[in-house]
């Protein structure tokens, strides 16, 4: 029987319903626009594989709109903030010159400029020093006694409630650049600090030492949900919701 004659798979339309679209579509919003465009012709590609990407685009999926909070402004910020439509996203950057780069081409994303203070040389030292209980006691890192803490990031990043976070910076890959164990720690910290609920962290380029260690002391690897080529996916739970739960599960 062909299709035609088929009641079931035919559908008479009024002249209104053909012209009218306006109760079932709607425009693509510029911000996915601009992102399809600068990705179908850019030869520039993101930093992290299909892989990697995908962990947390599927978090992303359940959750946005949300509040996204990520350490790092790349060639992969366009598609996460198109990914998180509608929520907040936030980029966190090391490099002024760069912030200036990104925001003449996209001037949508928001991101702030932040300065650390430690070098990935001092890694060994910090990690000596975060064993005393300034640095498992959970509390805003704004006022925190552990040297670990971030405490100069815009006022927004510690008052925010944040759904994901992504620790993709800084540099790190030299003695003299600025390391990550400040970023990672502050960012268990500010997902042990939320009221209630559970945050997201994500650490990429956790084949290096600096985010393996740091990541597994103070995300913590029994809060670990996947690792994926080089990053791994950690849920971490409030730790301010009356559980008394310890540092590390």
């Amino acid at each position: 029987m062909s299709s035609s004659s088929s009641p079931s798979t035919s559908k008479t339309f009024t002249k209104n319903e053909k012209s009218d679209c306006s109760s079932s579509c709607s425009k693509l919003p510029s911000s996915l626009s601009h992102a399809l465009i600068h990705y179908s012709t850019s030869s520039i590609t993101p930093q992290q594989t299909s892989k990697e990407i995908s962990v947390t685009a599927k978090v992303l999926q359940k959750k946005s709109p949300c509040n996204f909070l990520v350490f790092g402004l790349g060639h992969d910020s366009l598609m996460w903030s198109a990914l998180n439509y509608g929520g907040r996203t936030i980029f966190l950057e090391e490099d002024e010159t760069w912030i200036e780069q990104i925001k003449s081409r996209f001037p949508m994303l928001d991101s702030y400029h932040v300065v650390y203070d430690s070098k990935v040389h001092q890694a060994d030292n910090l990690m000596e020093m975060a064993k005393g209980e300034e640095c498992t006691s959970v509390g805003d890192a704004r006022h925190s006694m552990c040297q670990l803490a971030l405490k100069g990031l815009p006022k927004e990043v510690y008052e925010t409630k944040w759904d994901l976070i992504m620790v993709d910076a800084p540099t790190g890959y030299h003695d003299e650049a600025p390391g990550r164990m400040t970023a990672i720690y502050t960012a268990g910290m500010i997902a042990r600090n939320r009221e209630d609920g559970e945050t997201d962290v994500f650490v990429h380029d956790v084949n290096r030492q600096v985010e393996d260690r740091f990541s597994k002391a103070f995300l913590c690897e029994g809060y670990m949900q996947k690792q994926e080529g080089r990053l791994r996916h950690f849920t971490i739970p409030s730790h301010r919701d009356g559980s008394q739960r310890p540092f590390c599960p």
